[in-house]
């Protein structure tokens, strides 16, 4: 995805990070992969990037800035009903899982699970992410329980983290069984989930 002001073989590289290391992992991707993939030579990724490390750095902000994107552009974004724009961002997830399977599971996630104790400077840009998009997740949430459980005791963030961990962990189960299934189920589970914390009537089997 293009970004207004980027050097297009800036660009390209950080793309191309993001594809291979959702294929192979961190440790398994190399400079020579990611240059193939980005149509560039090792002097142009030199050029702008100091390591691997620092590529996958900037790679989490570019898939930060890119996937914010997606979603602040997505239909559901304009539902004048916070739970429906909670319940449409579910939707949503499962429209995005139509690709290949290294295509729609997380870089983040992937990358998290790989160099958490390895690479402090890795995961904090992942985390940083991760808080993006937990706060706007998190918003929704907030304005959906104002409206539908006031006196409800949990809290909007922990059922944003608990939204985004079972993403997470059904992106893993994805990988392990080769396919999405187990991430629309947990997204309908998810749903009705959802409901149940907003008193809404129960979906019918």
């Amino acid at each position: 995805m293009s970004h207004v002001g980027e050097c297009p073989s800036r660009l390209k590289l950080l793309d191309a990070a993001v594809s291979v290391i959702r294929q192979r992992g961190y440790a398994a991707a190399t400079i020579d992969d990611i240059c193939r993939m980005a149509g560039v030579t090792k002097g142009s990724f030199f050029h702008h990037f100091k390591s691997k490390d620092d590529l996958a750095i900037e790679a989490a902000r570019h898939w930060d800035r890119s996937s914010s994107l997606v979603f602040a552009e997505a239909e559901f974004t304009q539902a004048a009903d916070p739970l429906d724009r909670l319940l449409g961002y579910l939707d949503f997830r499962a429209e995005l899982l139509n690709c290949k399977l290294p295509d729609f599971t997380c870089y983040l996630g992937t990358m998290v699970q790989e160099v958490f104790g390895t690479h402090p400077d890795i995961r904090a840009a992942c985390q940083t992410a991760f808080e993006h998009h937990l706060t706007v997740l998190e918003r929704d949430i907030i304005a959906a329980k104002t409206l539908y459980a006031p006196q409800a005791a949990w809290t909007p963030r922990s059922v944003a983290d608990f939204i985004q961990s079972t993403l997470q962990g059904a992106f893993i189960l994805a990988k392990a069984q080769q396919g999405p299934d187990t991430i629309l189920t947990g997204l309908s589970h998810l749903r009705r989930y959802l409901k149940t914390l907003f008193n809404q009537p129960r979906e019918e089997a």
